[in-house]
């Protein structure tokens, strides 16, 4: 009787931990209140901070900012790289702007003021498919590459990697027969 009380509890935990990390989150652009700012350095970019977040379906993205010199348009990859600020996909120009992560793949944000953008007030999100989101919810944030190149083709280490990740994935799969 206490096995089955304690697979019981086991199970609970596993279940609350799985709810916890595919729970909808939002996320203050730039980490603070003044986010959406042109950057004070090359390291502290708005893609450097997107970089570091894990994005998901059903998050949320929020700005605060100053409505009377500063807007947020949505626009498409071309116009995020030329700063193009005439013919966004969504223009926000509240105080705060709330903006809901529907889908996968890139999303791409610019400074309403082109003088702005040109200094690098812009963003690219990487929003996570929600079948790449492994085992725990968690998966690498993809680099928002502003150049698209060539492929690279795979180097001799790929296969330890490969291995390495198996791996990984097989004492996971042992800890979850474990338990249960």
């Amino acid at each position: 009787m206490a096995s089955l009380g304690r697979s019981v509890s086991y199970s609970l935990i596993l279940v609350s931990l799985l709810f916890c990390f595919s729970e909808a989150k939002d996320f203050l652009v730039g980490g603070k209140a003044d986010g959406w700012k042109v950057p004070s350095s090359s390291s502290e970019t708005l893609n450097t901070w997107a970089e570091a977040n894990r994005f998901n379906i059903g998050d949320s993205l929020v700005w605060k900012i100053d409505d009377e010199k500063d807007s947020v348009l949505q626009v498409t990859r071309e116009d995020y790289q030329s700063c193009n600020t005439s013919n966004p996909i969504a223009s926000h120009k509240d105080s705060e702007v709330k903006i809901k992560l529907d889908r996968s793949g890139p999303l791409f944000f610019i400074s309403g003021l082109k003088v702005n953008c040109d200094k690098g007030e812009k963003m690219i999100v990487v929003v996570l498919s929600r079948r790449s989101r492994g085992f725990f919810g968690t998966s690498p944030a993809p680099s928002p590459m502003e150049f698209e190149g060539p492929a690279i083709a795979p180097t001799s280490g790929a296969f330890s990697l490969a291995m390495r990740n198996g791996a990984v994935l097989g004492v996971s799969a042992v800890l979850v027969a474990v338990v249960f």
